[in-house]
């Protein structure tokens, strides 16, 4: 049973980065890897364990691996903060692998915003950084987040060659604070950008569901259609995407 003494006093939404476009070295600023996964806070309180994921949902039922290596950790209180993914054999997270389910999930840790009835979150990141080393101990479910290089440019180099997402820059005074921050910087590999679905193929073959996909992009407030692309999909993707889709009237947009 979980007593009183045993209960972390809040909940709180996930620190975030903001983006920049390319990478830097400053003094008392770390670099750390971006991983490709879901995020995910951690609460122990005595022997329960909660992951909740950034939109608020209870995901402890999914990682239950994870949760019985959290439950063995020493402190009786945690609010950890960290990036559950799955690894490919080069050692790299992607986030394919954790959606199909084709590996081991694992949690990487990189914040402690409470421990044994202390919160700190109002602590340097230094500080909670110590205190994380402290008291979690990695297995094969638990690692603490991979710290690059204190060089920003080099950090961004070994992502580059280890084919990372990307790399994370934190600033080591700072504060924990519920909202995109400018303490929190990352530099991605792979630049991205966002499109239309504008509608899809037929499929062909032994493709089921549909082809591929119609692409566009907002030009001076213009539609413009840019490509197409089929590759990437597995069956269960492409049965629930072609689902979404019979749902959807001419004219909406989402996000996949």
């Amino acid at each position: 049973m979980t007593t009183v003494i045993d209960k972390v006093p809040f909940r709180v939404a996930p620190m975030l980065a903001t983006l920049v476009d390319k990478p830097f070295t400053r003094p008392n600023w770390i670099f750390e890897e971006k991983y490709d996964g879901v995020r995910m806070v951690a609460y122990k309180e005595g022997a329960k364990v909660t992951l909740i994921s950034r939109n608020a949902i209870d995901r402890t039922a999914r990682y239950p691996e994870i949760a019985a290596e959290i439950k063995k950790l020493k402190a009786k209180t945690l609010v950890l903060d960290g990036e559950v993914v799955v690894f490919d054999k080069k050692k790299v997270s992607r986030f394919a692998l954790l959606q199909q389910s084709k590996g081991q999930p694992v949690y990487a840790v990189f914040d402690c915003l409470y421990a044994d009835g202390k919160d700190l979150r109002r602590e340097a990141l230094s500080e909670r950084r110590k205190e994380l080393e402290r008291v979690v101990k990695p297995s094969k479910a638990i690692i603490l987040s991979a710290q690059l290089s204190s060089d920003g440019e080099k950090a961004f180099q070994i992502a580059a060659r280890k084919g990372m997402e990307g790399i994370v820059a934190k600033n080591l005074a700072s504060r924990y604070v519920e909202r995109r921050s400018g303490d929190w910087l990352k530099v991605k590999v792979h630049q991205e950008a966002e499109f239309v679905i504008g509608g899809y193929t037929e499929p062909g073959g032994t493709r089921s569901y549909f082809g591929a996909l119609l692409l566009g992009v907002y030009l001076d407030g213009k539609l413009h259609y840019v490509g197409k692309v089929g590759t990437g999909f597995d069956e269960k993707t492409l049965s629930e995407l072609h689902k979404k889709f019979q749902k959807l009237p001419a004219g909406t947009q989402f996000e996949i």
